[in-house]
């Protein structure tokens, strides 16, 4: 296993991070904990989750999932760089949600508790909170290091000027401010390349890409359907038709290459600028192994560019629409 430092910190973390939002609703408790010890074993140190992951009714269930897994000891808390997420609701009461200082600490002890540990490493916004002042989100940010109960801070979804604006807020209080971003972001989905890649690569953050198959459809799904192991339906089924050609192409040239569709579309991830860790979300143990596979691949310049030219990306801001 390979590690890099998260963004600019000090801290060092896996180059594949485990996330955990089927743990619940799609991978029964054993399984999970089973993948987990997987994971753990193969050297992935980075485990990904939120609050809210489990489902409706059951917000909160992922993290008890992963909190009586640390508590069966053999040191995997500590062997562990943990990272959830807080902004979505989960009570009724009116500061149940979003990142006030009064939703901060209440949600931050919540996740404490249901992880069963006295810390977390990254403590992360879901979404931006436009109605919350950076001095407010960053005043809380700090108790919570000053109590020992967080050590880093990091942001998901977010637009570049969301992280300027933080980062900027965190430098006039002497703060450390964002460590990482969490986006969308894969061959398909490349919007991020504009203007968030270059204000992480700006302000030292490393990305962390979810949906890095784009809910499959990366990861072989043509050949899948033909082999008759998957359908693709809804939502999934409307992007490959409107892709299909893209996608076809791109399973040729995997095949070319020698590898599986999916662990070339992970290994081009881990060759793109600020990116620290893909968030890989296996369902199965064997979802996990194939992603650990995509480690192995390397890809040259001519791979690279040929994966452009069927998936065209993004210059930076503004060059990408101005002269």
């Amino acid at each position: 296993m390979e590690y890099t430092h998260l963004g600019r910190s000090g801290l060092k973390v896996s180059r594949l991070c485990l996330g955990t939002m089927n743990f619940g609703p799609q991978t029964a408790e054993p399984e999970a904990h089973s993948i987990l010890d997987s994971a753990l074993d193969s050297g992935i140190n980075f485990i990904d989750t939120a609050n809210v992951y489990g489902g409706k009714g059951r917000r909160g269930w992922t993290e008890e999932i992963l909190g009586r897994w640390f508590a069966q000891g053999g040191e995997r808390r500590e062997r562990t760089v943990l990272a959830t997420k807080l902004y979505g609701t989960m009570t009724d009461r009116p500061n149940g949600s979003k990142l006030s200082a009064l939703n901060i600490r209440h949600a931050l002890d919540a996740s404490l508790k249901r992880l069963q540990t006295d810390y977390v490493d990254v403590y992360q916004f879901h979404h931006i909170d436009r109605n919350t002042p950076w001095d407010e989100i960053w005043q809380a940010m700090d108790v919570a290091v000053q109590q020992g109960k967080i050590l880093y801070a990091g942001s998901s979804n977010f637009a570049g000027w969301h992280i300027a604006r933080a980062q900027e807020s965190a430098v006039r209080r002497h703060g450390n401010g964002l460590v990482s971003e969490q986006s969308i972001y894969n061959l398909l989905t490349r919007n991020i390349e504009l203007e968030v890649i270059p204000a992480a690569l700006e302000y030292g953050l490393g990305i962390l890409p979810w949906s890095p198959l784009h809910g499959g459809l990366l990861g072989g799904v043509l050949q899948q359907e033909r082999d008759g192991v998957r359908r693709t339906e809804g939502r999934a089924l409307a992007t490959l038709k409107k892709h299909e050609e893209q996608v076809r192409e791109y399973e040729d040239f995997a095949g070319e290459l020698g590898h599986q569709p999916g662990d070339v579309a992970l290994a081009w991830l881990l060759h793109q600028p600020a990116v620290t860790a893909p968030i890989v979300g296996p369902r199965t143990q064997g979802q996990l192994d194939a992603a650990i596979r995509a480690l192995e691949v390397s890809l040259d310049a001519g791979a690279l560019t040929r994966l452009d030219q069927i998936f065209p990306g993004h210059r930076t801001a503004p060059e990408d629409y101005a002269w």
